[in-house]
């Protein structure tokens, strides 16, 4: 663990400044004003540097491989706006799209032609003008990069047919990966070479000015910024853990300390408590194919399956037997919203994922499917125990009390859950075979994709199912993304095929976890799209917009 000694690195980075009076409860995320706040505010941001503002961020939040998108810049697991570099599109509130380097762009009727005219007022921060080859060779690099976290499997190839033109081709339909062209910043054709990830040429709205491995990145205002000016001119991330992220705070240290539930309630003097909506969802994935399958994916072969979790009234009465609510009292502090699937009140969720707690119904389920009751408390059916292991990555205290939670509960059921804690390396060696804590979710409809597609990445429940892919693929074939949503509701349940619990139930869904913060009072952040899996970059997402 990294202790927070670092008064002196972040002196050096200009952070000292006094504030006044946090205001304003935001549109997707809420400031609470507990009773540890004070009008004196803290005593060492921003004086004398009003355009500046220091963020702490989880230490998993530093870029292994720098800032560069060829890698996971912005588009990798933990996706946000790059920054540094601009993109063509990017994505508002309620998950439209807005222009940015594209000025107009449009779909051929077949879904496999995207036609992107760039603004012809951009230039990188090498002085080069940004045109459509840099559009095309930056679309090609993240589609053919073997280091990169992106997938743009579905691009065949992107040509530049002008300096204002630019044209990428898919070789399937698939128009939620304007999703991921909203994410992946463009670099210079020519100025992207071996060092791009530690000197990093953009068009974006920051520069990055100083790295200092494991311990902080300070991004400064690009002058040559085509759009408006930041607010903010200098922003500085530290990387931490939660208790020094806490302590930074408390001496005021930072201007927005990430926290998470369990210190939420030791608000530190002139720090209001900022509560971001997100799509950062936690979930138990539930094989639904019997043990003795082996599974295939980035070229490694895994044992699949499971006796237990096969049977699907077990798993539907899983569903009907979790109380949500309660596991968000007990496990996150109140601090999350319940969850019913991975895109909880996005457009493109359905209402038929909605599963509310019915202890009978759930008792009903197993009684009929034979599994009977033991002397134990234990259910067995035909001499297989109603007994799984659930694994969670041992380093995550939030999914381990989520873990002891479930098997809490479902005990009462009659079914044994086992928790296990282990390592990631671990974890995937049983993720076709084992139930497993996972957080998923992203502002896009991609995650539906590719946790429910038969042959999608994430489809550790193994479930394929035509109808559902049918659907999918009908979803991703609309040039209209708009006109997608049914689809991709229809996948959940069409009445009667589906992942819903009333269907398939390959999932039990519990919560969208909040993004909690730490801000110093008289910073105004402004409005917050909600947050995909991941705490970390994406609170800045819009800090140009920032003001003290």
């Amino acid at each position: 663990m990294k202790s927070f000694s670092r008064r002196t690195f972040l002196q050096a980075a200009g952070v000292s400044a006094a504030a006044v009076g946090f205001g304003g409860v935001l549109s997707a995320c809420a400031s609470d004003s507990g009773s540890g706040s004070s009008d004196k505010g803290a005593t060492s941001k921003s004086e004398g540097h009003a355009s500046q503002v220091t963020v702490s961020m989880p230490v998993s939040s530093e870029p292994a491989a720098g800032f560069d998108p060829f890698v996971s810049w912005g588009c990798g697991e933990h996706v946000h706006e790059p920054l540094i570099q601009s993109t063509l599109l990017t994505t508002t509130a309620d998950m439209g799209f807005e222009n940015d380097l594209a000025t107009a762009y449009s779909c051929s009727n077949d879904g496999l032609t995207w036609t992107f005219t760039i603004r012809a007022d951009a230039k990188f921060t090498n002085g080069k003008a940004l045109t459509a080859h840099d559009v095309a060779y930056t679309i090609n690099g993240v589609a053919n990069s073997e280091a990169s976290e992106c997938d743009l499997t579905m691009v065949d190839k992107a040509v530049a047919v002008d300096d204002e033109t630019c044209e990428i081709h898919l070789n399937k339909p698939f128009n939620a990966f304007l999703y991921t062209l909203a994410v992946i910043g463009i670099v210079p054709d020519g100025g992207h070479g071996s060092d791009y990830g530690t000197n990093p040429i953009g068009s974006g709205r920051y520069m990055l000015e100083q790295w200092d491995h494991g311990q902080q990145v300070i991004l400064k205002a690009n002058p040559d910024y085509y759009g408006d000016a930041p607010k903010i001119d200098r922003v500085v991330v530290v990387f931490m853990e939660e208790d020094a992220s806490l302590a930074a705070a408390r001496s005021g240290q930072v201007d927005v300390a990430y926290t998470v539930a369990t210190y939420a309630d030791q608000q530190p003097t002139g720090y209001d408590l900022l509560n971001c909506a997100s799509v950062d969802s936690r979930g138990i994935s539930l094989p639904t194919i019997a043990a003795g399958a082996t599974k295939k994916q980035t070229g490694e072969e895994y044992p699949a399956g499971n006796d237990v979790t096969q049977d699907l009234s077990l798993r539907r009465a899983i569903n009907y037997g979790v109380n949500r609510q309660t596991l968000i009292d007990n496990v996150l502090n109140g601090y999350g919203e319940v969850a019913y699937s991975v895109s909880d009140n996005m457009p493109w969720s359905s209402d038929d994922m909605r599963c509310e707690q019915d202890i009978s119904r759930a008792k009903a389920l197993l009684d009929e499917a034979g599994w009977a009751l033991g002397s134990d408390g234990v259910r067995m059916k035909d001499g297989v125990p109603a007994a799984f292991d659930l694994y969670y990555s041992a380093s995550d205290s939030v999914r381990q009390a989520i873990a002891m939670e479930f098997a809490n509960q479902m005990g009462e059921l009659g079914i044994k859950v086992s928790p296990k804690g282990a390592s990631w390396d671990d974890i995937y060696r049983h993720q076709f075979s084992d139930p497993v804590v996972w957080g998923w979710g992203s502002n896009s409809p991609i995650e539906i994709y590719n946790l429910n597609y038969s042959t999608g990445n994430g489809n550790y429940a193994c479930y394929e199912n035509a109808a559902v892919d049918a659907h999918l693929n009908a979803a991703l074939a609309n040039p209209v993304i708009a006109d997608s949503y049914d689809e991709w509701k229809l996948a959940m349940w069409d009445g009667e095929n589906g992942v819903a619990p009333q269907g398939a139930a390959t999932w039990v869904w519990f919560a969208n976890v909040d993004h909690l913060y730490f801000v110093a009072d008289g910073l105004k952040v402004a409005d917050q799209k909600p947050h995909p899996h991941g705490h970390g970059w994406s609170i800045v997402n819009n800090v140009d917009k920032w003001s003290w």
